[in-house]
């Protein structure tokens, strides 16, 4: 049974300053999604639909894509480096409700002009915020890792609101909360990861995840259809949507 209690929050989604506890913790969570599959989930699902060598065969223009829940950045970073190394124009736009995270994360990102970063909550981010957008601007939208921090309801508006926002293609991705999963978790900030702020969040992470069968459920509670749900790579589960 999934255990979300909405008082309890998760260490790093409290306000606080930029600090070295904060950036352990964010390097720790880039690591893990380098090396258990969300960059490579990312980058596999953009390297299916992205044509190499052109920009956006509607019109003149790089592929807008947005990440929702950015933390510190290194999945925009990734997809940045990866589109110049084939040629894919692209801008990237960032949302992050933590503004010590945001402030992280532009730092480490200045060497990609192409991409920028917003203060904003997913569940209402909208492109008003930005100047010159225009309505559903976005040709993909990503949101990677943030649906367990959410109550169900909550989740189903962030599940509408990602696909109210992109024109071609959305893609949400999460852990799969499952005993074998939150085993392997308790391990890991036992034996490697034992910095208080990660050991914390994870082990509250993998009991806060949907499990398979739930967040299908949510995703047709948000109105999606014609979707795609898979199993992904270390107790990780994706859904999709295409749009044209």
């Amino acid at each position: 049974m999934r255990k979300f209690d909405p008082s309890v929050r998760e260490w790093m989604d409290v306000d606080q300053p930029v600090s070295p506890e904060l950036e352990r913790d964010l390097d720790n969570l880039v690591t893990l999604n380098r090396f258990f599959g969300s960059h490579a989930l990312v980058l596999d699902f953009l390297r299916r639909r992205l044509p190499t060598a052109r920009p956006n065969p509607d019109a003149a223009q790089p592929w807008r894509i947005l990440d929702l829940a950015t933390g510190s950045g290194d999945i925009p970073r990734a997809i940045a480096a990866w589109a110049a190394q084939n040629r894919i124009d692209v801008a990237i736009d960032a949302v992050d409700a933590q503004r010590s995270t945001l402030e992280i994360a532009r730092a480490r990102s200045t060497a990609y002009p192409n991409l920028h970063f917003h203060e904003g909550d997913i569940r209402t981010f909208d492109q008003g915020r930005m100047p010159d957008a225009e309505p559903a601007a976005w040709d993909i939208v990503l949101c990677s890792l943030a649906l367990h921090h959410f109550s169900e309801d909550d989740a189903v508006r962030v599940l509408r609101h990602a696909a109210a926002l992109a024109t071609r293609h959305v893609l949400v991705s999460d852990l799969r909360r499952c005993a074998t999963g939150t085993l392997g978790v308790d391990l890991l900030t036992t034996v490697w990861m034992r910095e208080p702020m990660t050991r914390n969040d994870a082990r509250v992470s993998v009991r806060r995840a949907f499990s398979f069968s739930e967040l299908a459920a949510l995703a047709r509670s948000a109105g999606w259809k014609e979707f795609h749900h898979a199993r992904k790579f270390c107790f990780r589960q994706a859904i999709w949507m295409h749009f044209s």
